[in-house]
């Protein structure tokens, strides 16, 4: 499938982010993270939140300073004190969020819609009159009625907003409704919509991706999913399912992509799950014999994408499933060779080692392993 718009991530790793519970960045972690993001070429990022004050203005303001290619932006509620902070830092571009579902609207206008519009459009107009670019958010888009939500979106492109973002709030969507309800909302707006999807489900990445195909033009994304709860759609998952999937390239230099998982990852002193998708330790690691025999042979075989194309190179895990064919390359590697008739001996011993071990065995255990078999020593 070829896009007929352009694509443009949005990256809130420095909001949406750090808003996870526990994390919390210095002012020097900030700028190097948007420094880090901007290099590799995404397009805007959203910074924080002004009117927290102290150090997170020093850090929007130091952010706005350094002179960066990618757009930024600060997120507010639509209130007029938030949009001044975020004029106090330097932003030339604002985000207001407001609820847009009944359960947020009863507990944070107290079920009043009507006054929920006129601050909104207080707030656009403010925002606008002061020479501010306003992205307008719908919190909780997801649950929304959704003609309801059509007049919110509609409202704040005729006071000025210049993209409307579809929020699911908690996560809650599957791609196919997600696909609908993102479908119904670009066709009637004509301004760009921005998909902001949360990973409660495990679905952020898939709901993202299915609002783009119904014509939404913008992601929020976060390094390693970072965010609130289950957190948020991952940069990396998103960039490289738009370029693998539907051959679209945004322009990120996704070769660095490891580079940028492990930095984060220690700045929030927070590992990446070996499981992780296309960061992860074993996202190129193969172990089962089947598998292994397969790469060896033509790695797109079982691998979607050259693992260099992420910053990764490909491994080989000597472990429980591993097979013959792995074995003996590592063998070959290191100039040896098994006596005739011993590779079922190594291969079972292998195997109960690293059950024994419950983890995979280094090369040179492996190699311990089978100098012991050679000999008929059993492995103590």
């Amino acid at each position: 499938m070829t896009f007929a718009h352009q694509i443009y991530i949005n990256d809130t790793t420095l909001r949406d982010g750090e808003q996870a519970a526990g994390i919390a960045f210095t002012i020097a972690e900030k700028v190097a993270i948007a420094k880090f993001l901007d290099a590799i070429g995404v397009q805007e990022l959203e910074i924080g939140i002004p009117v927290m004050g102290q150090d997170e203005a020093k850090a929007i303001r130091a952010i706005v300073d350094l002179g960066l290619n990618a757009q930024l932006l600060g997120w507010n509620r639509a209130l007029i004190s938030d949009i001044q902070a975020s004029r106090h830092c330097g932003l030339q571009r604002v985000h207001l969020s407001i609820p847009v579902s009944e359960p947020q609207i009863a507990v944070k206008f107290q079920g009043q819609t009507p006054k929920m519009l006129a601050q909104l459009r207080d707030a656009i107009h403010f925002a606008r009159d002061h020479g501010l670019a306003v992205s307008v958010g719908g919190e909780d888009s997801s649950r929304a009625d959704e003609s309801f939500l059509l007049e919110v979106a509609q409202q704040a492109q005729n006071w000025g907003a210049f993209r409307f973002r579809f929020c699911d709030t908690v996560g809650i969507l599957d791609p196919f409704t997600t696909f609908n309800k993102v479908h119904s909302l670009v066709s009637a707006l004509d301004i760009p919509v921005e998909m902001h999807t949360h990973n409660d489900l495990g679905l952020a990445t898939a709901n993202a991706l299915a609002g783009v195909r119904a014509g939404a033009t913008s992601i929020n994304t976060t390094v390693n999913g970072l965010g609130e709860r289950a957190g948020n759609a991952a940069l990396e998952e998103v960039v490289m399912a738009l370029k693998e999937i539907y051959g679209y390239k945004i322009g990120i230099k996704t070769q660095s992509f490891l580079a940028l998982s492990r930095f984060i990852a220690k700045t929030v002193n927070c590992p990446v799950s070996p499981w992780k998708a296309v960061v992860g330790g074993n996202a190129f690691a193969h172990e089962s014999g089947i598998h292994a025999h397969g790469v060896l042979q033509d790695p797109s075989t079982y691998e979607p994408f050259d693992p260099q194309e992420v910053g990764w190179e490909r491994s080989f895990v000597i472990g429980k499933h591993s097979g013959r064919h792995l074995l003996n390359q590592i063998l070959q590697n290191h100039g040896l060779t098994l006596d005739p008739g011993k590779d079922r001996s190594v291969l079972n011993a292998v195997r109960d080692y690293a059950t024994q071990l419950k983890r995979s065995l280094t090369v040179d255990e492996f190699l311990q392993v089978v100098a012991f078999e050679q000999a008929g020593v059993p492995l103590a």
